[in-house]
C-alpha cells in the first residue's frame, strides 16, 4: 500500500554519513529540509547535491525545502553558561549588557528593539515557556521583570511574548542573503519563518524569483498575530507549515489543537499544501521507538488531512534518523486505513473557476465511486494533481511529466507520486497507451484494472488539461466510448 501522507526529514550531522543518507531514502523520506539556522552556504549546497544524487541512484524523486532562520528573538550568553531563577526573583533583560556578560541579575538581548515591544503587565516566555517573566517596567534599554515560573535559564534561549505582538520583520538581512543561496541550490520550496502577513510571503517570493528560482513559498505559521489574517497568508503562499513550537507558546497549549485542525482545513479548502511540524516524534532523538502520545499526534494530523508531517532534530541530530522515518511511515499508513481519510465531500457544492480544475474534481468523484486502481495526470505544472490531492481518497495519483521541477514539487502533495514521462508521439491514443504502459511497468496496475487519465488536447501547454478518459488496462483501444 502506498503511503499518501508525505514525510519531511531535516538534514544535519546525523544524516551526513552516506550510509545513513541511503537508509533514510530507503525508509521513505519524500522531502528533505535544510535548516538555514545552522551551517554554512557550502554545507547547505553540498547536502542538497548529495541527497539529490543519492535519490537518483535509488530511482527516487526527493524534494528540497530550505528553511530560513528568520528573526532570532533571544537572550545572549551568561558568564557561567546558565543560571537558576526562583519564583519571585527580579531579573533584567538589558540591551546594553555585553553578549557574554549575563549573570543572576541581568542578561543581554540579541533583539535590541524588544524593550519597545513590551509594557508593564506583559508576559514573556523564555526557552519555550519553561521560564516565565512578568514585565514590571520597560525603559529604552531595559525590561525589568519578576519571575513567575522559575528554572534553569541558559545561553541563547528564545523569547516569546504571550499573545504575540513583536515587531520584528519576517525577513532579516541574513535571510535575504540565504535566499540567494537557496536559489543556487534550485530549491523546490522556501520556508519563511515568523510570517506576520501576506506581504512577507510576497516579498520572499519576489526575492526568490529575482534570484532565478521557481520554488514554492512555505509560510510558517508560528506567530499569534498572524492568525487574524491567516486566510490572506494562505492565499499568498503555496504551502503553510504549522510550526507548533513558537505558536503553542504564544497562544497557549490548550488552544493549539483546534488551531491546527482549522489551519489544515483552511489550506485544503484553498487548494494549498499543509505541513504539520515540531516535536512530532521528539523522544526518538534518543529512543528507537516513539511514545504512544507521539503515535497519536502523527495519526491525528493524518486524520485531519495534513499533506506532510515533519521531523526536525529527530533526523538532523538524533541517534536513529532512519528509524524515526520508518516509525512515522508505519503510523501514517495505519492512520490512512481509516474511512475518513479515503472519502470526501470536499467542494461538493462548489463551482469551479477553470476547466482543468473541473476535470480534476470530476476525476476524483469518478475515481471514488468506481473501482479505479490509479489516476494518471499528464501535467506540465502539477496543478491538476494538486487539485486532485485536495480530495480525500485511497487511490494513488501519478503525476506524469517531463519537467523535473514539477516532479520535485509534487513530492509534497498528499497522495501524489512523481513519474518521469515524455511521450514519444503526439497521437492522443498512443500517448494514452504509453501512460498506461508506464504504470504497468511500475507495477501500479495490471490487466483488467480501471485507470483514469487526464491530459490536455494541446500537450505542453500550462493549464491546458481539458480531458478525462476512463480506460481498462488491456482494452485501451476499445475504451473510446468511455471518454468524457
Amino acid at each position: 500500500m502506498l503511503r499518501r501522507t508525505k514525510i519531511i526529514a531535516t538534514l544535519g550531522p546525523s544524516t551526513d554519513d552516506p550510509k545513513m543518507l541511503d537508509k533514510i531514502l530507503e525508509a521513505g523520506v519524500d522531502v528533505v529540509r535544510i535548516n538555514f539556522s545552522h551551517g554554512t552556504e557550502e554545507e547547505h549546497i553540498d547536502r542538497a547535491e548529495r541527497v539529490r544524487n543519492r535519490a537518483r541512484a535509488h530511482g527516487r524523486q526527493v524534494g528540497v525545502l530550505a528553511d530560513l532562520q528568520g528573526p532570532k528573538i533571544r537572550i545572549e550568553k551568561f558568564k557561567k553558561g546558565k543560571i537558576t531563577l526562583e519564583e519571585g526573583d527580579t531579573f533584567i533583560l538589558d540591551t546594553a549588557c555585553g553578549s557574554k556578560d549575563g549573570d543572576d541579575k541581568r542578561v543581554g538581548l540579541a533583539y535590541k528593539d524588544l524593550p519597545k515591544d513590551v509594557k508593564r503587565g506583559d508576559t514573556l516566555l523564555l526557552d519555550d515557556g519553561r521560564v516565565v517573566f512578568w514585565v514590571n517596567e520597560s525603559t529604552e534599554t531595559e525590561i525589568k521583570c519578576r519571575v513567575v515560573v522559575g528554572g534553569v535559564l541558559s545561553d541563547r534561549k528564545g523569547i516569546n511574548k504571550q499573545g504575540g505582538g513583536l515587531s520584528a520583520p519576517a525577513l532579516t538581512d541574513k535571510d535575504r542573503a540565504d535566499i540567494k543561496t537557496a536559489a543556487k541550490m534550485d530549491v523546490d520550496y522556501l520556508a519563511v519563518s515568523f510570517v506576520r502577513h501576506a506581504a512577507d510571503v510576497e516579498e520572499a517570493r519576489t526575492l526568490l524569483r529575482d534570484a532565478g528560482c521557481k520554488g514554492g513559498i512555505v509560510a510558517k505559521i508560528e506567530r499569534a498575530e498572524c492568525l487574524s489574517v491567516v486566510d490572506e497568508i494562505i492565499d499568498a503562499s503555496d504551502v503553510i507549515m504549522i510550526a507548533r513550537g513558537d505558536l503553542g507558546v504564544e497562544i497557549g497549549d490548550a488552544a493549539l489543537p483546534p488551531v491546527q485542525k482549522k489551519l489544515i482545513s483552511s489550506a485544503r479548502k484553498r487548494n494549498r499544501i499543509a505541513i504539520t511540524a515540531t516535536q512530532m516524534m521528539e523522544s526518538m532523538i534518543t529512543s528507537q521507538l516513539p511514545t504512544r502520545a507521539e503515535v497519536f499526534d502523527v495519526a491525528n494530523a493524518v486524520l485531519d488531512g495534513t499533506d506532510a508531517v515533519m521531523l526536525s532534530a529527530e533526523t538532523a541530530t538524533g541517534d536513529y534518523p532512519d528509524k524515526a522515518i520508518a516509525a512515522m511511515d508505519r503510523i501514517c499508513r495505519g492512520a490512512e486505513q481509516q474511512r475518513e481519510v479515503t472519502r470526501s465531500d470536499h467542494r461538493i457544492d462548489s463551482t469551479f473557476e477553470c476547466i482543468d480544475e473541473a476535470i480534476a474534481m470530476a476525476t476524483m468523484y469518478s475515481a471514488n465511486h468506481l473501482h479505479v486502481k490509479a489516476i494518471a495526470a499528464l501535467t506540465e505544472s502539477g496543478s491538476t494533481a494538486l487539485w486532485m490531492s485536495r480530495i480525500s481518497s485511497g487511490i494513488p495519483i501519478y503525476a506524469l511529466t517531463e519537467h523535473v521541477e514539477t516532479r520535485r514539487k509534487v513530492t509534497l502533495y498528499r497522495g501524489v507520486y512523481p513519474v518521469s514521462f515524455e511521450p514519444s508521439v503526439k497521437d492522443h491514443a498512443e500517448v494514452n497507451r504509453e501512460a498506461v504502459d508506464e504504470l504497468l511497468r511500475r507495477g501500479a496496475v495490471r490487466d483488467g484494472d480501471l485507470v483514469i487519465l487526464t491530459k490536455g488536447d494541446m500537450m505542453g501547454v500550462l493549464g491546458g488539461t481539458n480531458a478525462m478518459k476512463i480506460v481498462r488496462v488491456g482494452e485501451l483501444l476499445n475504451a473510446n466510448h468511455n471518454e468524457e
